[in-house]
């Protein structure tokens, strides 16, 4: 009998993928779906992005790049590194892939034997426990709930982490939006000086996201003797508008960033020629965009708190950073919307999106039922909307 190899039992479809797909569903059969599901930036780069991708057709050489990257785009990075104060690294350093989720596959399966031990606080992106189910590590969940910020404290790492290979930390944070203070870095770095051998992952896509001037902080700058530790992920995707494009880096020891580039050579080869010419002009070239956005993501922050705040029942700690809210909406689950019971967080959003054409993600997608995920990424012109519809959906519960 043929079967699938057993690792594919584990492999589950995105759950975030799955509603934007009913959403566009239900787009299609004509109903008007306000979508607050897909965390996709909905801004495109500048136009020097476009300029450089035409100039380099037109230089296409058809061959294969460097398993790395290429020197163009590991400076262009390493001077984006140097702008978000993570400074004295270089090309061995660094390595390039698909995306982050490729650039996140890659370390597990750098780092990760069947059987070691991941910590990540709860809540935590859905990729994560994919990653990690599927190369058989274990899982060690740290909750973190709303009424701490959705923020991992000293305490509850420092008794996590023994037995741990890797730890995990998102920040700003998908799927809650907080952003770690310089304060608060500082007293995590602490604990994980006194855990050596832990492997250290910080997925910091979101770095050029932050609101309030509170600011990008790392555990590098804040203990630099973690550096030997200490692996960054980044990515064009968030920052830029080029979620298509699929360019992730790594930074951080050469013997991690090599082990990276092993793995490319075996499955990728590279990113392809054309993409990185388009990185490169993004990183290296004008920063309106980007800068730009964030204000806009900032005011757009402003407007979603607003009705949070205004929802009686609802909490939702104020985020930080990237472009998403995670309201806690338990006080919902027993009661009902037009006759339809409520008794969880997907029975919720299944209703909302049904009853008030809103796409939001369940919360135990993220490791938190008793909360849903709002990405405020949809047309600034449908945000007022769709947020009238989730308080008024909120306010028809009996």
């Amino acid at each position: 009998m043929l079967t699938l190899a057993a690792r594919m039992s584990r492999a589950k479809p995105s759950a975030i993928m799955a509603v934007a797909d009913k959403a566009k569903q239900l787009k299609a059969t004509g109903r008007d779906v306000i979508s607050f599901s897909i965390g996709v930036p909905n801004f495109l780069p500048g136009p020097h992005v476009y300029d450089a991708v035409r100039d380099a057709l037109g230089k296409d050489s058809g061959q294969y790049g460097s398993n790395r990257g290429s020197d163009a785009l590991l400076d262009a990075f390493l001077k984006h590194l140097d702008g978000t104060g993570l400074t004295g690294y270089s090309r061995k350093n660094i390595a390039t892939g698909i995306g982050a989720k490729h650039v996140l596959y890659n370390l597990a399966e750098a780092l990760l034997d069947p059987g070691d031990t991941i910590a990540f606080p709860v809540p935590y992106w859905t990729t994560y426990v994919d990653i990690a189910e599927i190369l058989e590590a274990k899982i060690r969940a740290m909750p973190c709930p709303a009424d701490q910020n959705y923020k991992l404290t000293p305490a509850q790492l420092d008794a996590a982490l023994p037995g741990v290979k890797v730890f995990l930390f998102n920040n700003p944070s998908n799927p809650t939006g907080m952003v770690y203070t310089r304060d608060e870095i500082g007293a995590l770095a602490d604990v994980l000086v006194k855990h050596p051998d832990v492997w250290i992952i910080c997925d910091d896509i979101y770095n050029r996201m932050v609101f309030d001037g509170v600011g990008y902080h790392n555990f590098v700058n804040a203990r630099p003797e973690l550096r030997e530790r200490v692996i960054h992920v980044d990515s064009l995707s968030k920052t830029y508008g080029m979620p298509g494009w699929r360019v992730g880096f790594i930074t951080g020891p050469e013997v991690v960033a090599q082990a990276c580039v092993t793995l490319n050579s075996n499955h990728i080869t590279n990113v392809p020629e054309i993409v990185t010419a388009a990185a490169v002009a993004a990183l290296a070239g004008p920063q309106d965009v980007p800068t730009q956005k964030c204000a806009e993501f900032q005011a757009k922050r402003d407007l979603v708190m607003d009705v949070m705040n205004s929802i009686a029942g609802l909490v939702c700690p104020r985020p930080q950073g990237a472009f998403y809210v995670f309201p806690n909406v338990s006080s919902a689950f027993g009661k009902s919307h037009g006759g339809v019971k409520i008794a969880n967080d997907v029975d919720f959003c299944n209703v909302l999106l049904e009853s008030k054409g809103v796409a939001c993600v369940p919360g135990s997608a993220f490791g938190d039922p008793n909360a849903l995920r709002i990405s405020y990424t949809c047309p600034t012109a449908q945000l007022p909307e769709g947020l009238r519809r989730f308080a008024e959906f909120f306010a028809e519960l009996a």
